[in-house]
């Protein structure tokens, strides 16, 4: 897969798709391994049987990111396989965005709604790559956004649950923003700035390519 992003390579096979800065990269995630807030040149967004049953993700990543040589990572995991990713760049204003997105909506949910539940494979995983610096503060404001834009596609779409609620997601959605950290301090994430413009411009055109592949 190719991506037009400054110094990010991205491989991609049918065992998962890995995202390579040549730098570190600033970043917040709900992921497997290296949520919170990190520093990281690797993310690894890997595909999973989607009856996977294993007691111990966190270890199951490290094991397969070891046996490729790579120590320092955020690690996801999804059954949607990987040649169904997609990748869109936004550029506005001196600022570059990217999405890279794989998308299962087989278990959807609707949030507020469905009751909990055990794991399930379906998932949307998004990751985000800015060529910029966020605050703190910008960067959980730039989650929501991302996370705002996911559930209008949703919406516009007419996904639902099983139960025909419509959908705001699956029960394992996880998202990773990684930022260059480059130029000035961005303070805001939110939609009507031109970063979080540029967010959600990518995940509005990259989650419906992403939806049509699967």
């Amino acid at each position: 897969m190719h991506v037009d992003f400054p110094q990010i390579r991205v491989a991609s096979s049918d065992e998962a798709l890995i995202v390579h800065s040549d730098t570190p990269l600033q970043s917040l995630s709900s992921a497997v391994v290296g949520g919170g807030f990190a520093t990281t040149k690797a993310i690894i967004n890997r595909h999973v049987d989607k009856n996977y049953d294993c007691a111990n993700p966190i270890d199951d990543l490290h094991s397969f990111a070891a046996a490729r040589g790579i120590t320092n990572f955020i690690g996801l995991l999804t059954a949607v396989w990987m040649h169904k990713a997609r990748a869109v760049t936004c550029q506005k204003d001196g600022l570059t965005v990217c999405a890279v997105i794989t998308a299962g909506v087989g278990n959807a949910i609707a949030a507020g709604v469905s009751p909990p539940q055990v794991f399930a494979s379906s998932t949307i995983n998004m990751i985000v790559l800015v060529d910029g610096r966020l605050s703190p503060a910008a960067m959980v404001n730039a989650i929501i956004t991302m996370t705002e834009a996911k559930t209008a596609v949703l919406t516009e779409r007419e996904i639902h649950t099983p139960d025909g609620l419509s959908a705001t997601g699956t029960s394992t959605d996880a998202v990773v923003l990684a930022c260059t950290g480059r130029g000035a301090e961005l303070s805001y994430g939110g939609p009507v700035t031109s970063v979080g413009y540029l967010i959600a411009k990518c995940i509005r055109e990259c989650l419906g390519q992403a939806l049509d592949a699967e």
